[in-house]
């Protein structure tokens, strides 16, 4: 049955209905995308498979406003295939079969289907494992885009079907000619002098949807000359970081504040961790990796370390937060700075791995207590030699396994108090030589 918005009227008045800039300047060809060369190069994966003729299936992995649904939707009118666009979001099982029912009916009739999935990632097992026959029989060709890491949020077998192609924010060049692009579109130039045109790219943060939309609003204010970044500041706001306190982000970001820790960088670790606060991460969690750090990253080279952490998570409790987060920044720029020395971690880790092989062999008999008649006939506790006892408070007795060969664990470093550490390890190793050889 028809209705009103099925009439021929509607239809010709729809087409003079307002269109947002971004609709407006959606690329017609591959050619006019701007960025993602490393995707859509001649001699790039998807320019290859474009040149042979043997476009297969897609995973775009890229943040938002970086071109993945543009993208596919060129995709299927470069190689002639029927575009169609769902999202995870809103799309059930129901909803599935029936796009699936459709494309074998587009398949009979001689027409491929490009089935565009936006947040792929957001189908559970069963619904990706819905996709795999109607993927391996050619009924549809699918693209789907995610801003998650596909290998953690996507199952083997649709990964396996499909190749990965990664999509990187725009960068500041290619946001400038998407500026120009869009004041060619307007038919005039933004009220904006050079600063406030700098501002607008950094307020866009690497998105070209943000920034269409910012330049749109820009575009409707009527003013009498320029505006500067400072003007600009208080009639826009600057758009949201991208960061997902349970998604990648989150994970790259740790592991950059971590790093730049580990690199005895203060600044950049400094930075790493206002970018976390200002996404909104929990203090508390960053308090607890501050001390990871500390334990992984400086161990013994700075004993000191630690209790700055722990004394600055206490500072952060009582405080609270904007004020307690001080404390914490004042950890990271001290552990940034402190001599690092992993030895203890590595000699933990090797120590662990000893266990686990020699796990069932029992202490020497000589170090082990003999509460019973029977325990002391067995030999236990036969030999001990008391430390305090003998010379320089130091027996050089064998407390390892007495079938085990003594092994090297905890190797000191030549920095911070390790040093001191190593001097004294070697004096006991020299001493308990000398004592075991008599």
């Amino acid at each position: 049955m028809s209705d009103l918005f099925d009439s021929p009227e509607a239809a010709d008045a729809s087409k003079n209905a307002p269109r947002p800039l971004a609709d407006r300047l959606r690329p017609s060809t591959l050619k006019d995308v701007i960025g993602q060369e490393q995707v859509l190069g001649s001699e790039s994966p998807l320019g290859v498979m474009l040149a042979s003729n043997s476009l297969g299936s897609i995973i775009f992995w890229g943040p938002p406003g970086v071109g993945k649904t543009t993208i596919a939707r060129l995709l299927a009118d470069e190689t002639e295939l029927e575009f169609v666009q769902i999202s995870a979001i809103f799309t059930g099982m129901p909803e599935l079969r029936k796009v699936f029912e459709s494309a074998k009916l587009r398949r009979k009739n001689g027409r491929g289907t490009l089935l565009f999935v936006d947040e792929i990632h957001r189908f559970n097992k069963a619904q990706q494992d819905g996709f795999l026959p109607h993927m391996e029989d050619g009924t549809i060709l699918l693209v789907g885009a995610t801003t998650e890491n596909p290998s953690f949020e996507l199952n083997a077998a649709v990964l396996s079907r499909a190749q990965v192609m990664v999509l990187t924010r725009l960068s500041k060049e290619d946001l400038e000619r998407l500026m120009e692009r869009a004041e060619r579109e307007l038919g005039y130039e933004l009220p904006l002098d050079e600063s406030a045109r700098d501002a607008l790219l950094e307020m866009a943060d690497g998105d070209g949807r943000a920034l269409l939309n910012l330049i749109e609003q820009v575009a409707a204010w009527k003013t009498d000359a320029p505006l500067d970044s400072k003007a600009l500041a208080q009639r826009l706001m600057r758009r949201a970081a991208v960061y997902d306190k349970g998604g990648d982000e989150h994970y790259n970001l740790i592991s950059a504040l971590h790093k730049s820790v580990r690199g005895s960088d203060p600044d950049a670790a400094l930075y790493w961790f206002a970018r976390m606060l200002k996404g909104g991460e929990d203090p508390r969690y960053l308090a607890r990796r501050i001390t990871r750090m500390a334990v992984e990253d400086i161990g013994l080279a700075d004993p000191a370390a630690q209790a700055h952490c722990l004394h600055a998570w206490q500072v952060y409790e009582r405080l609270g937060s904007p004020e307690g987060e001080l404390a914490l920044a004042q950890a990271v720029a001290y552990l940034a700075l402190a001599p690092k020395s992993n030895a203890a971690y590595a000699g933990y880790k090797k120590a662990m791995a000893a266990a686990a092989k020699t796990g069932s062999e029992p202490p020497p008999k000589h170090i082990l207590n003999a509460p019973t008649s029977l325990m002391e006939e067995q030999g236990y506790g036969a030999g001990y030699a008391y430390d305090h006892d003998a010379e320089d408070g130091f027996s050089g007795q064998n407390y390892f396994p007495e079938t085990m060969d003594r092994p090297s664990l905890y190797e000191p470093v030549e920095r911070g108090f390790e040093r001191e550490l190593k001097k004294r390890q070697e004096y006991f190793a020299k001493l308990r030589a000398k004592r075991q050889n008599g």
